[in-house]
């Protein structure tokens, strides 16, 4: 057991090769789930669909298993919300039919990743894309969580009920036109908890869209802090603090 704990460690925490590549592992299978979600979030639910979903949730189940089981603090790990976000991915996945209408909350695992500080550390080491437009990655993946998030919250309260939400794609348009106060007005959420979720949609929505446009709009700088005062955003030829006037040691992509 010590030595399974051992090597759970050093691939999920470790520094090296072997766990890196574990680690991207990872986040290619979290990557290629994310896209199996969103395309069968719009078929039928077939057979071969429930079968892939209960194969990947048996594989997130394992995933979040070893998670735990190496954590050094197991009942705090619930106190985090990127756990329960990974027991309702687990439960969507293995349940198909009986939680159809919120498999869309798989996309948090997503969001979860890239919020992880090894992967985050090891991307800006290895990719100058990345660290060039990390905050618009981060910034566009917490609005697309938001939009398949709402989507599904929109066809698991609404479908049956509301003959305007007959599939996801009506809960898709329905939170993007809302999300864009375009506002056409065919597809309306009635009843208090409806008009409750389209303002939630519609605040958090517009918020996180503008989020994005700052981050993609203003001028490119680099993340690096400051030792004097800790401001953490700094032009890329930047030989001074900005804000204290300290000497700066900024790398460049050379030493990478």
């Amino acid at each position: 057991m010590r030595d399974l704990t051992a090597t759970l460690r050093e691939l999920y925490e470790g520094d090296t090769d072997r766990a890196r590549r574990f680690r991207y592992a990872l986040l290619v299978f979290d990557i290629a789930t994310i896209a199996f979600v969103i395309v069968t979030s719009f078929l039928p639910l077939v057979s071969w669909i429930i079968a892939c979903d209960v194969v990947l949730g048996l594989c997130v189940l394992a995933d979040f298993a070893a998670r735990l089981h190496i954590s050094r603090s197991r009942g705090r790990e619930f106190l985090r919300l990127s756990t329960w976000t990974d027991v309702v991915a687990i439960a969507s996945f293995l349940a198909p039919v009986l939680v159809e209408g919120i498999g869309f909350l798989r996309i948090l695992r997503t969001l979860r990743l890239l919020r992880t500080y090894h992967l985050l550390e090891r991307l800006r080491a290895d990719s100058a894309l990345f660290r060039r437009n990390e905050e618009a990655i981060l910034a566009a993946t917490n609005l697309v969580v938001f939009v398949f998030t709402m989507t599904g919250i929109v066809f698991a309260s609404q479908h049956g009920s509301n003959p305007a939400i007959q599939t996801p794609v009506d809960a898709l348009y329905f939170t993007v036109t809302s999300l864009t106060t375009t506002g056409y007005g065919d597809i309306t959420l009635p009843g208090t908890m409806g008009r409750l979720i389209s303002v939630f949609v519609m605040i958090c929505g517009v918020t996180l869209f503008f989020r994005l446009a700052q981050v993609v709009f203003r001028p490119y700088k680099v993340r690096f802090p400051c030792d004097a005062c800790g401001l953490q955003r700094h032009e890329p030829d930047a030989v001074h603090c900005k804000a204290c006037g300290n000497l700066l040691n900024i790398p460049d992509e050379g030493a990478y």
